[in-house]
């Protein structure tokens, strides 16, 4: 792909020089758009608060002690991990795409996202110190019993990971903090398939493909939109090119998301009792609604896909690009939850 080169103006300048850049009006926030994202993150934070209750009724099934708050937190860190390596990956990308202005990147998140999942991950550690209860006090947990259980020394590596990773966020090289948060992805795999289950190191294994591919997809198409919306007015040819590498990769992720979910479900759900096990458990009701979203973002990626490839303004393809990152946040909210749900009866 050639460099970028602005384009001229009538009064003879460059339309992407610095004398057309001062005569721009700085661009503000749209109060309309503040009031979007508040309202879409309400809503996401509802589907782990209010989904254990509406996912559970009616199933026989009992609801765990604090299943819809570890269901938050783990929303949360879920939203972190997506956040902090999708920058960390976007900007692999766009270094890729020649003439790409990356010294006019999308102010960083890192360090507001490490925070959160830090919050969250000690969060959760309280929980595990407290026997797998909501602790109400300070004297019903018990700390150094973390280091005595595999839940607890995984709740402590998420929550040691989460400051590293805060650290290098504020570092000279903030990408460096893909490592800690892979070693929470590392532990969350772990977390999910304990040595009593059958065959614990292929569930660990799909789990942890599953999950980094899921954080990549998500996260990456966020920074990336960030990316392109910073760039349109003065290089969209380079914005699009970053989307078009994304689309791409984004392939291959929804692929390895598709193959490592079926064979994930087929070891909770034997194949003879799949579709009764969908309607009628809580995990079951649940892993369909994420089928679903994960369904219509694939719709919503091709149909950007198209316009990357066919529009006369390749641009055009962040309308429905947006959309599909706005569903992916659902996805996000929708998978927290499966983790706290009971997990599905092998009939």
């Amino acid at each position: 792909m050639s460099s970028i080169q602005p384009s001229a103006d009538p009064g003879g300048e460059a339309s992407g020089g610095p004398a057309a850049a001062s005569h721009r009006a700085p661009r503000r926030p749209s109060t309309g758009h503040a009031v979007a994202v508040l309202i879409l993150v309400a809503v996401a934070a509802a589907v782990p608060l209010l989904g254990p209750s509406a996912a559970l009724s009616g199933t026989g099934e009992a609801e765990a002690p604090g299943t819809a708050g570890i269901a938050f937190l783990r929303t949360v860190m879920f939203a972190a991990l997506c956040v902090q390596l999708g920058e960390v990956y976007a900007i692999r990308l766009a270094r890729r795409v020649p003439g790409a202005p990356l010294d006019r990147e999308p102010r960083t998140w890192a360090a507001y996202a490490a925070g959160a999942g830090l919050v969250a991950a000690l969060g959760l550690a309280s929980v595990v110190a407290t026997g797998n209860l909501v602790p109400h006090q300070l004297s019903d947990m018990d700390i150094g019993g973390l280091y005595a259980t595999r839940d607890g020394r995984l709740a402590l590596l998420e929550v040691n990971a989460f400051i590293v990773a805060l650290l290098c966020s504020r570092s000279r090289r903030p990408s460096t903090a893909a490592l800690p948060l892979a070693a929470v992805i590392v532990a969350e795999a772990l977390r999910a398939h304990p040595p009593v289950e059958d065959t614990p190191l292929i569930g660990t294994g799909l789990t942890l493909v599953h999950l980094t591919c899921g954080v990549l997809w998500a996260g990456g198409l966020l920074q990336v939109l960030r990316m392109l919306r910073l760039w349109r007015p003065f290089a969209p040819e380079a914005g699009a090119a970053v989307l078009g590498l994304y689309a791409r990769v984004a392939a291959l992720l929804l692929a390895a998301i598709t193959v490592t979910g079926v064979f994930s479900t087929l070891r909770r759900m034997p194949p003879g009792t799949v579709v009764d096990q969908l309607t009628e458990t809580a995990y079951g009701r649940t892993l369909l609604a994420k089928v679903l979203l994960v369904a219509a973002v694939a719709v919503l990626a091709l149909l950007a896909r198209r316009r990357l490839r066919r529009a006369a303004d390749p641009v055009s393809a962040y309308s429905p690009a947006r959309w599909e990152v706005i569903m992916l946040g659902f996805v996000v909210a929708v998978s927290a939850l499966l983790t706290a749900l009971p997990l599905p009866i092998r009939w």
